[in-house]
Parts: structure tokens; C-alpha cells; sequence
């Protein structure tokens, strides 16, 4: 553990004994893509193992990082499921890779430079296990690390309707292997709101009220980089194309449907 860290994950994990109400717990599956992010990546793959959850499979798909992330994961590689280091084809390769090898009940990904709170894979999993829905989410946390500050990302009530306006906190996201897609490989940012319009419309969906994960912005986070502005910009003319890369599901009643939202957008916020 770094000298210079405290507190969850570093000093601090999940108390094992909130398992033993339970004989059984079905498997869960955390993949989490990664490369060159090692400033971030421990505090992930710590957040992911001292949850302590008695069945986790948990896989890395590094795409060869040069700036010891390697290292980092081979320090805890007696604790992962699956870990390798190479060239891939990027974020949604490594994501859909690390899904093929599931064996898991329930899935859920984790980027590089996001954590999980304390305690959560308890309260996800007993949450699906009472209420017997496909898709349990709950509220993200951002945190700016140039200024100290942790702000609450919530799931408001008309937002949550429409799926995702403006968004679901990726890393807050789980869902049942029944329901599982792959992602669209060819997005560069939007892939978590791609997949959620076609994973979850139509499957029975359970709210955590209260922040299941913290997201790292910085200066290189696909969300806060403005070189990236064009790759969502690209994304979403993707997704939302006539053709949408020839899939055949329900697209042009989405497009109906994303051109009411986005009248609803601008009537209640492009003032």
C-alpha cells in the first residue's frame, strides 16, 4: 500500500462478516479495461477485491500499458481471475473480451481510473437477490482531485424514465448474465449509452438510492478532455443514424423517441 494513503481502499475494507447471512452467493463478474492510468488503477483493483464478496470473478484486460499499470496488476495477481497485458482493440475489445470469459450470474465493469465504495457488491447483490430484477443501479460520485471535491451524480426521476438523460453512472451500473450484450466495439466514448438503450429497455430495473462508485476526473478522462469533444460528437451521430451500423432492433422508434428528448432537452434547459 502507497505510504501516502488512507482510508478506503487503502486502510481500510469491507467487513467479511456481512456475508454470513448467507450460505450462497451467486457469482459476480467485475472486468475492468485498462491502460496506461497506474495513477489510478491500484485504488480500483483495491476497491474491487476488499469488498471481500465470497464469489467475485474478477478479470483485467490491459492493453499493454507501458507506464507500470503492468506491475500493479501482477501485485495483486494472485487475487485475480484472469489478468493479461497486450495489444488489443481498445476499450469496448477489452470489455467484451473480459466478458467471454465470465462465468459470473451478474456483471458489472469498472474502468481504470474509477472505484467502487465500501461495501457495495453487498448491498447490489442482496438488492437483486430480494427484489428479483435484471438491472440494479444507484448514484455515482465525481471527485476533482485539483481542488479536493466530491460531488453526487444522482438518477432523477424524469431522467430515469428515458433511460439516461443526461446519464446513469457507468461504474454504478450491474446486471444480470441473462440480460448481458456486448458493447458496440466501434464507439469511442458513448458506450456505456449505447448499451444501456439496449440492455435495459424492456428488463425490470432496481434503484440504489445513495453514490455505489466515484469516478476520477482529470485532465485525460475521456468526460473532461476537450480533444475528445469530436469522438462524442462522432459517437452519437453513430448511434443515432438511420442504419445504426445495421442492427435491427426497435432503432427507428429510438431515433422517434431520442428526438422527443431532445425537444424535452431544450425546452426545459437551452434557455
Amino acid at each position: 500500500m502507497p505510504a501516502d494513503r488512507a482510508g478506503w481502499p487503502w486502510s481500510e475494507e469491507t467487513n467479511p462478516s456481512i456475508f454470513s447471512g448467507r450460505e450462497n452467493w451467486p457469482k459476480l463478474t467485475i472486468v475492468t479495461p485498462s491502460y496506461n492510468q497506474a495513477e489510478f488503477l491500484e485504488q480500483t483493483i483495491r476497491s474491487v477485491l476488499l469488498q471481500n464478496y465470497p464469489n467475485l470473478e474478477y478479470i483485467i484486460i490491459d492493453g499493454g500499458s507501458t507506464d507500470g499499470s503492468t506491475e500493479i496488476i501482477e501485485k495483486y495477481a494472485q487475487w485475480i481471475s484472469y489478468q493479461q497485458s497486450e495489444k488489443d482493440g481498445g476499450q469496448g475489445n477489452a470489455i467484451n473480451l473480459g466478458f467471454s470469459l465470465s462465468s459470473g450470474d451478474y456483471h458489472a465493469w469498472i474502468n481504470s481510473d474509477d472505484y467502487y465504495l465500501k461495501g457495495v457488491f453487498f448491498k447490489v447483490i442482496d438488492e437483486f437477490l430480494k427484489t428479483k430484477v435484471d438491472f440494479v443501479y444507484g448514484y455515482g460520485c465525481d471527485y476533482r482531485a485539483a481542488c479536493g471535491q466530491f460531488s453526487t451524480t444522482k438518477v432523477l426521476p424524469f431522467t430515469d424514465f428515458f433511460i439516461k438523460i443526461p446519464g446513469l453512472p457507468q461504474p454504478s451500473a450491474f446486471w444480470s448474465v441473462t440480460i448481458h450484450e456486448p458493447v458496440w466495439e466501434e464507439l469511442h466514448c458513448a458506450l456505456d449509452y449505447e448499451l444501456w438503450l439496449r440492455l435495459v429497455k424492456g428488463h425490470s430495473r432496481s434503484l440504489i438510492k445513495e453514490p455505489l462508485s466515484v469516478a476520477n476526473i482529470h485532465d485525460d478522462a475521456k468526460t473532461s478532455d476537450p480533444k475528445m469533444a469530436s469522438k462524442w460528437e462522432e459517437d452519437h451521430q453513430r448511434i443515432w443514424s438511420e442504419d445504426a451500423h445495421g442492427r435491427v432492433y426497435e432503432w427507428k422508434r429510438i431515433i422517434f423517441l431520442n428526438k422527443i428528448r431532445k425537444k424535452l432537452y431544450d425546452f426545459f434547459y437551452d434557455k
